[in-house]
This record gives structure tokens, C-alpha cells and sequence, in this order.
């Protein structure tokens, strides 16, 4: 295997003793590179386009330094490190000495992925990658395939999603720092598990960025929810184009990380000949022919369009998969979420339906949300492009209050939403706790550093939700915030049995020889709105299997239109699971339904 992967263009390298410096600076008159300790001060060569150089035997692996640019330090915009927060020096970095024990890793292909969405600082008491690393037995037992950190960009202070990172390279220090990460990932590889990123591309978080000090990483020609768009189109753009494609090489290639996932791509804006998405897909290809290693690329889109996953020869824009929101708007809604907001286009079970024989709710119909027709037909695009998921950080960290859907809808229904997306024919995404119902909630918080920041968050935050006289929002800053929504990983009880359905459905996704295919072209699907009952039969091969989700708080008798013989395969209202143990069966072609609750039949 190929471990020689790219020559970066920014930040810090090593090769042979000797350290090579670069900063894009195209406005400064005079840059140096200042090490912290002794105070030197190495003048840098200016390049074409803006761009200083410094090769140097000064600057060694673990040294402190910034950059001094007319004058004015600055940390290094592609620092792996920032030991001190953005505001402090930054750390050199040799990637290359890392000890790997992994090389007989291989990445599976997305339809084996199941993946176990989670955040580093609240996925186990202490909050770091060496804690998460104890915690990876327990999700081998679960059954996950993969697991998806949460981004870990370089942020100010100590608590934060990720969303806020100023220093796209660099791994927060509160978390681990670089070492912990390469650890975890190299961990995950021992034990069989791929590791997934979230990156972001689209925007840079409101403190202690440099980059915009220093060169046009940004433009005003596009607003976005928060600031102005990434730079991907108007002057200057190339090095920021190569910015962030070095930076997923970088977590790809030196961290091993086997998939990236890429936030809110419809806030990337580029109107250019060739999409930033689509010049890094030819990228990360190109680094899998120089490493002979497998990499994913997915994208979380609202657009409803095909064009993100459909491949680079067929004018796509090269994503391997792309997450889908609009299946879990419908099966919340059908599970009682009130139409509000984006829900207020979902009808319910009828959407739910169209989510599983679709992809997308929308495709190309009208959407009153909107108030216009929406999205494209997903006709020959194969199950493994799309992530779905009951809940994840922002469908349950943006609610007022952050309550799963355990809180939000009982056990039955959540019951209900767990095999909707393990058994779909698609990629299934849990978000961390819900397998046990996790009790807890999962807030917004972070720890912003300047005070008329932190008021600005706290009021918007307020103003965004309606709250009851006499209620008072989390304060998104509050350490009390952070730790409460710290896992318990409770499995007594009813956490126990909930545990255990989930342990359950995730060994049928993967061993049965129906759904283990995850096949989307041997699905049908069906729906009775009046009874709230959601049909699917998969016939693979000479394999049958029927799942009857009864949404309705009633039970109902349901006569089978097929007359074969299928034997009971599961029912959730199984007293091992917290239900009644009602009889699923009746004969061959009546099927006992309790209420709120999955039969699945079997040939």
C-alpha cells in the first residue's frame, strides 16, 4: 500500500529533519515565522500570488509558533494544533511518524455502514477521544459498523458541537488534540469499525478566526445563516478552493479517517464552471489510486437534487451518499410531530411511504413550505446514496429543549422509528443514547469567550422558540448545559429491553439474507392512511419479508392479499421488549396488529 498521498500547499510539512512553512498572505508586505520559545524570527520568500515560503531546520515537531505578518502575530491558518485555543500559538506537527497497526483495515462498502452519529464531549463523562476509545467494546456489541464524530475543528473554550470552528486542521485540544484522534481512529480500525468526519466547508464560526485577516476566504457576494459564504468562486478563490480540499486529504490520507461527512453542501455556493463538491471528488479519487484505500464522501443537502450523488462522468457532482431529511420529517409527523415549521409540508404515513419507495418526499412536485415545485426523481439511484435516520444532533439538539424522541413520542413509537430506518432499504445513521432511550437531552450549547457573543447567542436562542410563561431557555453557555447532556448509558429497566430490540434489528440488518442486502429494487411499499398501517414486502432472490408498521393506537386484524405461507419473524410488542405479547398471527392470511407496533413475516 501506497501511504504517499499529496504535497500540501499550506501550513506546516516535514520532510528529512527539515520543516517547510507556507502562508497564503496576498496582501502583506513582509511575513516571518516566529518560534515561540526562543523568540527567533525566520524571514519568509514570497512566492507567486500571494503566497510565502520557509523552508527551515529550526522548526521542529512539538515547537510553538505563529506567524508574523506586517508585523502582526498570527496563527497559522492550517495548524494541526492549537494547544491554547485560536487565540494561542500554534503547534508543529509531523503526520507522517504516526505508528499505524491498521494496515489490514479495509473500508467497507457504504450499504455495510451503520452508523453510530456521535459527540466527543458528550459521549462519555470525561468528553475525550481516549474516553470514547473505552466505550468502542459497547458499540461492537450493539452491532454499529461505523461511528460519526461530530466535527473537531479547533473552537474557543471548552463545549461546543463543533459547528463554531475557526481552524479547520486542527483538532481541539479539550477533546485530545491530534494524537487522541489518531489514536481513536486507529483503535476503531483494530476492532473492525469505520471512522466518518464531519467537516465544514460552508462557513467559519463567529470567534478567533484568522483566516479572513489574512486572505479573501470569504465573499460577500453570497450571504449565508451564518456570514458570508466561503470564498469558492470570486477572487482569490483557487487557494481557497485547494484550502479545503488539502484539508479532506489531510483527514483522509494522515488520520486514515475512511469518510467525510460534509455539512450543509447547499450553503457552499459556486457558480463557477466546476463545483468546489465536484473538484474534490476528483480529488479524494485520485488519492485512492495513490494509497489504494477506499474513501466516502457524503453530503448533508436539503436540495432534493440528484446532481450531488450522481457520478463525476455523468455530470454529478461525485458524492458517494447524501443524508436525507425529508424521511425523517415524514416519520416523525406520522409518529405525532406537529406540522410546523419544515414539518408542515409532510402529510404524514403517506409521505413516510413515499420516503421509502423515493429517496425523496419531494421530487419534483410542489411544496407549500417553499411555495414552489421541488426536487428531482431518484429513478436508478441505489439505496446506498442515502443516509437516513430516526434523529440525529440537529433534529434533536435544535429543539428547545433537546428531548429524543423517546420523550417526545414513548417507547412504542420510537420502537416504531428505530426499524422504519434499520430495516429501510437504505444506510441507517443512530444518533448516540437512542439505542438505550437515552433520558438525557442533547442541547445547544457552547462556551464562546466574548461576553456580547454569548448574549447575542442566548437572546437569539430565546427568540427562535416560544417558551411558556414562566419557562426559561437552557442557557446555551452554562457548564450545567453541557453536562446534562452527558450519555448515561443506563441498560436497566426499560433502557435494557430498548437496548436489546435495537442489538435485535441492527443483527437482522446485517445477517438476514434479505435485509442485509438493503436493496431498494426489491421493495415495494404500501399504505392504509385510515388504519395508519405502513406496508413493505422485500423480495430478494427467493427471499420474502413483510413488515407491517401499525402507527395506530388500536389494534386491527389485516388480511394478507398474498396467501403464502410466512412464518412470524418478530413483533415488538414481544414481552422481552416492554410490550403486551400479544399473538402476531392468526393464520395464513390474517395478521393480529397490536397497536404501535411492527410483525414481521418471513419465508
Amino acid at each position: 500500500m501506497n501511504e504517499t498521498t499529496f504535497n500540501p500547499a499550506f501550513g506546516v510539512s516535514f520532510e528529512q529533519n527539515m520543516a517547510t512553512a507556507r502562508l497564503w498572505a496576498p496582501g502583506a508586505a513582509e511575513v516571518s515565522l516566529e518560534l515561540e520559545a526562543s523568540g527567533a524570527v525566520l524571514p519568509m520568500e514570497k512566492q507567486d500570488r500571494g503566497v510565502w515560503k520557509l523552508t527551515t531546520s529550526e522548526l521542529q515537531p512539538g515547537t510553538d509558533y505563529r506567524f508574523l505578518v506586517d508585523g502582526k502575530a498570527f496563527a497559522d491558518p492550517a495548524a494541526k494544533f492549537q494547544p491554547e485555543g485560536p487565540l494561542g500559538a500554534s503547534r508543529a506537527i509531523d503526520l507522517n511518524t504516526v505508528a499505524w497497526t491498521d494496515h489490514a483495515w479495509s473500508n467497507p462498502g457504504l450499504s455495510q455502514y451503520i452508523i453510530y452519529e456521535l459527540h466527543t464531549g458528550t459521549f462519555t463523562d470525561e468528553g475525550t477521544f481516549e474516553a470514547a476509545e473505552r466505550k468502542l467494546d459497547y458499540l461492537l456489541e450493539l452491532g454499529v459498523t461505523a461511528i460519526e464524530i461530530m466535527p473537531v475543528a479547533a473552537f474557543p473554550g471548552e463545549r461546543n458541537w463543533g459547528y463554531d470552528g475557526v481552524f479547520p486542521y486542527a483538532v481541539q485540544a479539550s477533546y485530545g488534540g491530534p494524537e487522541g484522534l489518531l489514536r481513536l481512529v486507529n483503535a476503531c480500525h483494530e476492532r473492525g469499525l469505520a471512522v466518518i468526519l464531519d467537516v465544514v466547508y460552508n462557513h467559519l464560526g463567529p470567534e478567533g478566526n484568522v483566516l479572513t485577516s489574512l486572505a479573501p476566504y470569504t465573499t460577500a457576494k453570497y450571504p449565508t445563516p451564518w456570514g458570508e459564504a466561503m470564498n469558492m468562486d470570486d477572487a482569490g478563490s483557487d487557494f481557497v478552493r485547494q484550502y479545503f480540499i488539502e484539508n479532506a486529504l489531510m483527514w483522509l490520507s494522515s488520520f486514515h479517517i475512511d469518510a467525510l461527512r460534509l455539512d450543509a453542501v447547499h450553503a457552499i455556493r459556486d457558480f463557477g464552471p466546476k463545483h468546489f463538491l465536484a473538484s474534490l471528488a476528483e480529488a479524494v479519487l485520485n488519492l485512492e489510486s495513490a494509497t489504494g484505500r477506499s474513501y466516502h464522501l457524503i453530503a448533508e443537502c436539503d436540495l432534493n437534487d440528484r446532481r450531488f450523488v450522481e457520478p463525476l462522468d455523468q455530470a454529478g457532482y461525485g458524492m458517494d451518499a447524501q443524508w436525507v431529511d425529508e424521511f425523517h420529517h415524514a416519520l416523525r409527523v406520522t409518529c405525532g410531530e406537529p406540522r410546523e415549521g419544515y414539518y408542515s409540508d409532510f402529510s404524514g404515513l403517506g409521505h413516510l411511504a413515499k420516503a421509502f419507495s423515493s429517496g425523496y418526499v419531494f421530487d419534483g412536485g410542489y411544496s407549500a413550505h417553499r411555495d414552489r415545485m421541488f426536487g428531482t426523481h431518484t429513478a436508478g439511484i441505489p439505496g446506498n446514496r442515502f443516509v437516513v435516520f430516526s434523529q440525529n444532533h440537529d433534529q434533536v439538539g435544535n429543539r428547545p429543549f433537546g428531548e429524543r424522541s423517546v420523550a417526545l413520542y414513548g417507547p412504542d413509537k420510537a420502537k416504531l422509528m428505530a426499524a422504519a430506518t434499520i430495516l429501510s432499504p437504505f444506510v441507517p445513521l443512530l444518533f448516540m443514547g437512542e439505542e438505550y432511550g437515552e433520558d438525557r437531552p442533547f442541547l445547544y450549547f457552547m462556551d464562546h469567550q466574548g461576553e456580547e457573543l454569548v448574549e447575542a447567542v442566548r437572546k437569539g436562542r430565546a427568540e427562535e422558540f416560544s417558551f411558556a410563561e414562566g419557562q426559561q431557555p437552557p442557557d446555551p453557555k452554562a457548564a450545567s448545559t453541557f453536562t446534562s447532556c452527558k450519555l448515561t448509558f443506563n441498560n436497566s429497566g426499560d433502557h435494557g429491553r430498548m437496548l436489546d430490540y435495537y442489538k435485535t434489528l441492527i443483527r437482522l440488518r446485517k445477517t438476514d439474507q434479505v435485509f442485509s442486502k438493503a436493496d431498494r429494487n426489491a421493495l415495494s411499499v404500501r399504505h392504509d392512511q385510515a388504519r395508519q398501517l405502513l406496508l413493505l414486502r422485500y423480495e430478494h432472490g427467493a427471499g420474502i419479508r413483510e413488515l407491517y408498521f401499525n402507527f395506530s393506537t388500536e389494534a386491527c386484524a389485516y388480511e394478507r392479499e398474498d396467501q403464502a405461507a410466512l412464518n412470524l419473524l418478530l413483533c415488538s410488542d414481544d414481552i422481552r421488549w416492554g410490550g403486551a405479547g400479544a399473538d402476531a398471527r392468526r393464520s395464513d392470511d390474517i395478521i393480529h396488529l397490536p397497536a404501535l407496533s411492527l410483525v414481521i413475516l418471513t419465508n
